[in-house]
C-alpha cells in the first residue's frame, strides 16, 4: 500500500487494515478477507489537513475515497458564493462513487472537504475500474450506497415539505448527534455553526438562532461559537 503524507503521522498498514476491519464498511461488504486485502493493497493511504478541500465539484471523478478517521463533509457553492453543506461524511464512509463509471470521466457532483486532519484511502479511476471488473461486488454495494443516500433525500424531501420549521430542526439536531457527535459532560457536543444548521434544515438562521435560545432556556441544551451540547432530545420540536 502506498502512502502520501499532508500531515502528522500515517498510519501504518497493519493499522489500516484493523481500522477496516474494525470500521466494516459497505463498500467492502460481502467480499472475502483475500478479496478485502488485495482492494486494500490497491489503495494509497493519504492524511489530509483540516479545511482541505479533496474534490471539487464540476472537476473529473478520478478518485474514490474511504475515510478512516477524522470528519469530512460535502458541499456545494451557490452562484451568490455561499458555501452550503450538503453531507457529513464519517469514518467508514466512501466518496467519490462516480470514478466507478465506465463510459468516460463523469464530474463530481459536490465538493468534499477535510473537517478535521483525517486518514483516507483513495483509489485511482483506472485502479477502481479494475477492482470493480474482478470483484462485482464492488459496483454492487456503490449502488446500495447510492441509495442510501436516495433515500436521506426522501426522507429531508419530505420533511421539508411537511414538517414546520421547529420540527425540522429537532430532527437535524437528533440525526447529528448521532453522526458527528460525542459525548461531553454535559451532554452531546455537535461543533456545528448556526449558518450549517440553517442549511441542513432548510430554515433561516433567525429560526435557527430563536430555536436554540427557547431550548436553552428550557435546559434541553447549551450553545456557544460553533459548538452545541445538546441535554436532552426529547422535547425538541
Amino acid at each position: 500500500m502506498k502512502t502520501k503524507s499532508g500531515a502528522k503521522r500515517v498510519m501504518a498498514t497493519a493499522e489500516v487494515a484493523a481500522r477496516v476491519s474494525e470500521l466494516a464498511p459497505t463498500f467492502l461488504e460481502g467480499l472475502a478477507p483475500k478479496e478485502v486485502a488485495a482492494v486494500l493493497g490497491a489503495a494509497t493511504l493519504r492524511r489530509l489537513r483540516a479545511k482541505s478541500v479533496v474534490a471539487r465539484e464540476g472537476h473529473s471523478a478520478d478518485e474514490v475515497f474511504l475515510l478512516l478517521d477524522g470528519r469530512a463533509r460535502h458541499f456545494t457553492m451557490t452562484r451568490e458564493g455561499e458555501k452550503i453543506v450538503i453531507m457529513w461524511i464519517l469514518p467508514g464512509d466512501v466518496s467519490g462513487g462516480r470514478a466507478m463509471l465506465s463510459k468516460k470521466p463523469a464530474p463530481y457532483v459536490l465538493s468534499t472537504e477535510a473537517v478535521a486532519d483525517s486518514n483516507v484511502l483513495v483509489w485511482g479511476r483506472s485502479a477502481i475500474q479494475a477492482l470493480e471488473k474482478r470483484y462485482p461486488r464492488l459496483l454492487e454495494n456503490g449502488l446500495s450506497i447510492a441509495s442510501d443516500y436516495l433515500a436521506l433525500y426522501r426522507d429531508l424531501h419530505i420533511r421539508v415539505s411537511y414538517d414546520k420549521a421547529d420540527k425540522r430542526v429537532a430532527w437535524v439536531l437528533d440525526k447529528l448527534s448521532r453522526e458527528i457527535g460525542h459525548k461531553v459532560a454535559g451532554g452531546i457536543e455537535l461543533k456545528i455553526r448556526n449558518e450549517e444548521l440553517a442549511n441542513e434544515a432548510n430554515v433561516t438562521i433567525f429560526t435557527i438562532s430563536r430555536l436554540l435560545s427557547e431550548w436553552h432556556r428550557k435546559g434541553l441544551l447549551t450553545k456557544g461559537r460553533g459548538r452545541v451540547v445538546i441535554r436532552s432530545l426529547k422535547g425538541l420540536g
